[in-house]
């Protein structure tokens, strides 16, 4: 059975390039713009990781991050966050909200998919 990996990203190339990554590796993708749009998604499907940019409208990544703890059946997903930021404070409070990994841009496709399969399996 395929694994679903829910990507959140306001970009629609890096979605694109993120679900063509993990599509290659034989994962279904389920895609979400924003923070809001993506927790529109969580609605009871089964969702084994959830890979969310920082820096969006309407709902940024950490507050996606501690809206989805809330969630029941969510709230032991693992969450890798994929951002431009590298700042040690971000990840940390990254950490506190649930993070499972930290990514910064521009991702190979390779380390993605090291870090999706020994987050999944």
């Amino acid at each position: 059975m395929s694994k679903t990996i829910l990507i959140v990203d306001d970009s629609t190339s890096l979605r694109q390039v993120v679900s063509m990554t993990l599509k290659s590796q034989g994962f279904d993708v389920v895609e979400g713009c924003d923070g809001k749009d993506a927790l529109t998604k969580l609605d009871g499907r089964k969702i084994h990781l959830i890979v969310s940019d920082l820096n969006m409208p309407n709902m940024d990544g950490l507050s996606f991050v501690r809206e989805v703890k809330k969630l029941p059946n969510y709230k032991f997903v693992p969450i890798i966050m994929l951002t431009t930021e590298s700042d040690e404070k971000l990840k940390s409070e990254g950490q506190q909200a649930g993070l499972k990994a930290w990514m910064v841009k521009p991702f190979k496709p390779e380390q993605m998919i090291a870090a999706v399969n020994k987050l999944v399996a």
